[in-house]
């Protein structure tokens, strides 16, 4: 059998296997994300292998850079993705996406031992109080002009020409109506 016919006989069975499971996701025909651990576990982590052209005769590619993952260290990491690929290399030859994702499943608590949760709300201040005083004043009047509603951009749009410019007047007083609303009151 050729790769590609592996590949498309995998493709199927995953597909069987993993419908209606809300943690797997096909992102394409040869790249699959898995989410082990339920939603709001500190110790879920999101896994992604992806096909290379002559899979299953060479290894997988295995990723754990998905934004889910951003409160795991990196050295936790590394650690997941060394026993993911002692895993690919007794399994090199045959279709093991399935086989990946199920030992990630059963040995989570041994792979998230060393897991200590990197709260990313405190190290993104922390980047953000070293930056701002390097762009505090050009980020203020970005901001102000950011924050236009769609509506508001519109009205500005309409008022000025092709150049951006106002044209001559736009702020001008009606004559006749300032002049009736104050001619009334020297009349009296």
């Amino acid at each position: 059998m050729s790769a590609n016919e592996d590949q498309e006989m995998e493709l199927e069975a995953l597909r069987s296997i993993y419908e209606g499971d809300e943690s797997f996701r096909e992102l394409s025909p040869v790249s699959f994300q898995y989410r082990i651990g339920e939603n709001g576990d500190p110790k879920a982590f999101l896994i992604e292998i992806s096909w290379t052209e002559t899979y299953p005769q060479t290894p997988p590619i295995i990723s754990m850079n998905a934004f889910f993952n951003n409160t795991i260290s990196s050295a936790v990491k590394q650690s997941i993705l060394a026993k993911l690929q002692e895993a690919v290399e007794v399994n090199l030859g045959t279709a093991m996406t399935y086989t990946l994702f199920e030992y990630a499943k059963d040995s989570k608590e041994q792979l998230m031992e060393n897991h200590h949760p990197v709260h990313s709300a405190t190290s993104i201040s922390n980047i953000i109080s070293v930056e701002t005083p390097n762009t505090a004043p050009s980020s203020k009047k970005k901001d102000k002009k950011e924050q236009l509603s769609k509506a508001q951009k519109r009205k500005l749009a309409d008022k000025t020409d092709h150049k951006g410019e106002l044209p001559r007047g736009w702020n001008w007083v009606d004559v006749v109506k300032h002049l009736s609303k104050t001619g009334s009151k020297d009349d009296e």
